[in-house]
């Protein structure tokens, strides 16, 4: 790049952005750039953004006025072998747009650190750059923009504000960069993607169609229909931070998504976004959602496998994925009236730094945000998240409601610097929990630890079908071991050890025996504790985080017909482990809490103080640095800091009876479709890295770059490292 004019031949032929699409036809520079920013300002949630937007947008390529690059895209060359996005950022720096400077830099590459994005401008600092001089010459020639209108106009935003702005702006320009390309190389894409507007009255009418087929006689259903009724009653405000603090069985998802309608229409939002913990839940929501709405309504949005940005770099400048449906290609920006998602995929889209993940945060903007059971956040996460979260509400102007049966204290007190104001949508939520109450609470052995056998005999001892919950995998199948074999009922049991399939299987079998009124004793883990409405007259809980607990009692008479309170019962056992030390931490925590005075387990307002405590005992401050570092603008860092889930796991492909066809029809293909992974989702295992270290020679990495396990699979628990290997 430091090259002298004399070294290179412009040529007085039309730029380019691209290379030739299948129709031989060339993507002329001026019309990119010119689509580009029109899409951006589309993509405004605020005016006072338009000028940075519409800036951004038509500047992003103005290194693809280097000659050599206009030799690249004829004539072909090593990828990378001629940078571009540099030259518009020193642009902008040139203008002061700092903010455009980041997202230019960063929109192929990702978003850079700070002492990054100066190393890759420093050459552009000086006034006497040659060729810098001749690309600006040519881009004025033919861009329709005076230097005047290029001069940046402040913000006005500051600190995290103007760090989130940025992440805001280089989605922009990330979408918009990617559709404009899109309709260069992909038509067929471009016309395939969701046009329906979100449209509230429709929605609303639909669910009230929903609302009127459900029965309204009885206790239960008449406090749901109060409190639907006045958390619709609540709508009108202004967006901004709600809560919906209900107990399980209340009709959270419907009452939500009512007044979320509601909040939309009367703030002329663009969509609703609900943000769920599991996949498992995921399912469920997302199944009733396009029951009540139709599929063209709803996106569903996750992934067992993880989305791997370099995968897809660098898309813009090449031939766009070939997508066969609207759904698929949404999922790419969330452009779409109701979307169905995870926290990983939302949280760390926010806090990432790569393209591919970004593309769909400014869709958030001037969206409602729905949090089911957003308790399960990591407690060391709590901090930065809100502080984020209180910056998109502020800058991008979305609502956020928190649902849960156990409310975390994300308001802002002593020592504790949470959200200033979080409006409640339940009218005096003690009254509810007080009245819902079908549980009683029982301490097994004073809390003092119990071997398996011990446990196996109390639960043999209970007259009901039971479900008993573990903190590991190990304690689930060692209490599966202990009882399966008697003949006086049915036992099952579930973990994570067995792929998606499986266990939807199992749980369907399970369903039908509780329908039946046949005594079956189910072993589980915590995945059972949200996204499966079962319903025990007795549950077995092994202590755990409070939020654990009251889950697990959600699956004990859950609809509350039996004549007497369903049992819950608390335990400790021997030689137990637990997913982190934190957890453990958490559980011991709790138990000291409620140790010999368990009715405080029916108290809505100990979830609140549980919380406040929690949140000065184990994380007093911002341990990873991500603020810190979010005030340094280093979003590098901070993508590389905020992860959810911080013992990574690879899936394994599971090869047996019901996955060798779909085997057979993906192992030669050179590339996987979506579709293909989310096939392959349903037999696929999520493992450690020690477990990948342990059993490596009954694994084997097939050409696209998935895992197969050719190890044992037993019909009750799953992946086994003892079982015979399966042979095909």
């Amino acid at each position: 790049m430091s090259k002298s004019i004399n070294d290179f031949n412009m040529k007085q032929e039309e730029y380019i952005a691209h290379s030739k699409n299948d129709k031989g036809k060339e993507h002329n520079l001026k019309s990119h750039l010119g689509g580009v920013a029109t899409l951006m300002e589309k993509f405004v949630s605020n005016i006072s953004f338009k000028k940075v937007f519409l800036f951004t947008g038509l500047t992003h390529d103005f290194g693809k006025y280097q000659p050599d690059f206009q030799k690249y895209l004829r004539y072909g060359g090593s990828r990378g072998s001629v940078p571009h996005a540099c030259w518009g950022a020193g642009l902008s720096k040139k203008f002061g747009q700092v903010e455009a400077a980041f997202a230019v830099d960063g929109h192929h590459k990702g978003l850079p650190d700070k002492g990054d994005l100066l190393t890759d401008l420093y050459e552009f600092d000086s006034d006497e750059h040659p060729l810098f001089k001749t690309i600006r010459s040519e881009f004025f020639k033919e861009n329709p923009a005076q230097e005047s209108d290029l001069i940046y106009s402040d913000t006005g935003l500051k600190g995290t504000d103007k760090e989130l702005f940025i992440r805001m702006l280089f989605s922009a320009l990330t979408d918009a960069d990617w559709l404009d390309t899109e309709s260069h190389f992909k038509q067929v894409n471009s016309e395939l993607r969701n046009a329906k507007e979100f449209s509230p009255d429709v929605l609303l009418s639909m669910l009230e169609n929903e609302l009127n087929d459900k029965e309204k006689v009885g206790y239960i259903n008449i406090l749901r229909n109060r409190v639907r009724s006045y958390a619709i009653s609540k709508a009108q405000s202004e967006p901004g931070f709600y809560s919906m603090t209900l107990p399980t069985g209340m009709g959270k998802t419907l009452a939500s998504v009512s007044w979320a309608l509601h909040h939309a229409k009367h703030n002329s939002l663009k969509r609703i976004i609900i943000v769920l913990p599991f996949i498992s839940i995921i399912d469920q929501t997302a199944k009733e959602l396009k029951r009540i709405f139709g599929e063209e309504w709803v996106l569903e949005h996750h992934s067992n496998f993880n989305e791997d940005d370099e995968d897809n770099k660098n898309i813009a400048d090449e031939s766009i994925q070939d997508e066969s449906h609207s759904r698929r290609l949404a999922t790419e920006n969330w452009d779409y009236p109701i979307i169905v998602t995870t926290s990983v995929q939302f949280f760390e889209s926010l806090f990432g730094n790569k393209p591919s993940r970004c593309r769909k945060v400014h869709n958030i903007a001037q969206s409602v945000v729905i949090f089911d059971e957003v308790q399960t956040l990591p407690k060391e996460l709590v901090l930065p998240t809100l502080s984020m979260l209180k910056n998109v509400q502020k800058v991008m102007g979305s609502s956020f409601l928190f649902c849960t049966a156990t409310q975390p204290a994300f308001e802002k007190s002593e020592g504790f610097n949470g959200i200033e104001n979080i409006q409640s949508l339940v009218e005096n939520p003690k009254e509810i929990f007080d009245a819902t109450r079908r549980v009683k609470y029982l301490a097994v052995n004073d809390y003092q630890p119990v071997s398996i056998e011990e446990l196996a005999r109390k639960v043999l001892d209970q007259e009901n079908s039971t479900l008993s919950i573990f903190n590991t995998k190990k304690q689930a199948l060692l209490f599966f071991s202990a009882i399966k074999n008697n003949a006086d009922y049915q036992a099952f049991h579930l973990s994570t050890s067995m792929f998606p399939t499986h266990r939807k299987e199992v749980i369907g079998k399970i369903r039908d025996c509780l329908s039946k009124k046949q005594r079956i004793l189910v072993s589980s883990t915590q995945l059972i504790e949200a996204g499966v409405d079962f319903d025990f007259p007795c549950v077995f809980r092994e202590i755990a985080p409070l939020e654990s607990i009251i889950q697990s009692a959600g699956r004990c008479n859950r609809e509350g017909k039996m004549p007497a309170a369903g049992n819950v019962f608390l335990f400790s056992i021997e030689d137990t482990g637990a997913p982190s030390k934190q957890y453990r931490s958490l559980a011991e925590f709790a138990n000291s809490l409620y140790k010999k005075n368990e009715k405080l387990l029916y108290e809505h307002d100990f979830f609140g103080e549980y919380y406040r405590k929690v949140f000065r005992l184990f994380i007093p401050e911002d341990i990873r640095n991500i603020e810190s570092a979010r005030l340094g603008f280093n979003f590098k860092t901070v993508a590389g800091a905020y992860h959810l889930i911080e013992n990574k796991t690879t899936p394994i492909f599971v090869l047996c009876d019901e996955s060798c066809d779909l085997y057979e029809r993906i192992r030669y293909k050179q590339f996987l479709s979506r579709d293909d992974y989310r096939a392959m989702q349903q037999y696929s295992v999520q493992v450690y890295d020690n477990f990948m270290k342990e059993n490596i020679g009954k694994l084997g990495k097939e050409p696209q770059g998935y895992w197969i396990w050719r190890g044992g699979y037993d019909d009750d628990f799953g992946v086994s490292t003892t079982s015979p290997l399966l042979i095909f």
